[in-house]
């Protein structure tokens, strides 16, 4: 708990893409109409849940108005609405929405996190800062590792970047690497000789940890009807089942 604890301070102290803090920190001093009496959290956002979490969501970055201003991921957006109000509806949140950090909002087994934790311009980080952020996500992976059963990767962006780390956590991932697609579900299993934490083994018996691919709960998907409730809620449920959460 205080070593995930450690990690979440340190990437909220991150400087690493001069593009990315230049962005985040621009967003914070203007701030939208809607928010101008509101003081935005401008840096980079960490993960949110428990530190025993059985399955992890990934996103893509944490939204400009969003993320950047509550910060915590995917609260205070369309995007968070449906995500949250997604993992209510399966039994994994305590209430449907996440509007601040001290809305009260608990998530029961779940963390959610992102490849890139700044706010960047256009929502599309260049493949460069996701690739520097990544040690954040191996990081956390380890620490998780102990208990995590399932991961959901929430978009390509995410996928992409999420095997790699993967990997390098400590779990053997396919080659070639599986493609994502909405739905998708794939084992991997625990490499011998990685251990968890400190004082922790790796995975019970090297088992298996159940990869799941479903759309990003973008507006441009959820407007659109190409990522519907019913949808989210499928691969969601299917994943709390996978990680014992069910």
């Amino acid at each position: 708990m205080d070593a995930l604890a450690d990690l979440d301070r340190r990437i909220a102290g991150c400087r690493a893409c001069p593009r990315l803090v230049a962005w985040r920190e621009e967003v914070a001093r203007t701030r939208r109409a809607a928010f101008a009496d509101q003081t935005y959290w401008g840096r980079p956002v960490p993960g949110f849940g428990p530190p025993d979490a059985r399955l992890l969501i990934v996103g893509l970055a944490p939204a400009a108005h969003g993320g950047n201003r509550t910060g915590r991921m995917f609260t205070g957006d369309r995007s968070g609405d449906v995500l949250y109000q997604a993992l209510y509806d399966v039994g994994l949140a305590s209430q449907p929405t996440s509007v601040a950090v001290d809305d009260g909002l608990k998530l029961y087994g779940v963390r959610v996190t992102a490849p890139v934790h700044c706010a960047p311009p256009a929502n599309k980080p260049t493949p460069g800062e996701r690739e520097t952020c990544r040690s954040w996500l191996v990081q956390e992976l380890r620490l998780l590792r102990p208990t995590l059963r399932a991961v959901v990767v929430l978009g390509a962006f995410g996928w992409q970047a999420t095997l790699p780390a993967l990997g390098e956590a400590g779990w053997r991932v396919p080659r070639p690497r599986p493609a994502f697609a909405h739905g998708a579900r794939v084992t991997l299993d625990g490499l011998e000789g990685h251990e968890g934490v400190e004082g922790h083994g790796g995975l019970e018996g090297h088992g298996g940890l159940a990869l799941f691919g479903c759309f990003h709960v973008s507006q441009r998907n959820t407007f659109t009807g190409r990522l519907t409730p019913a949808m989210l809620r499928e691969v969601l449920g299917a994943a709390a089942g996978a990680a014992g959460l069910k």
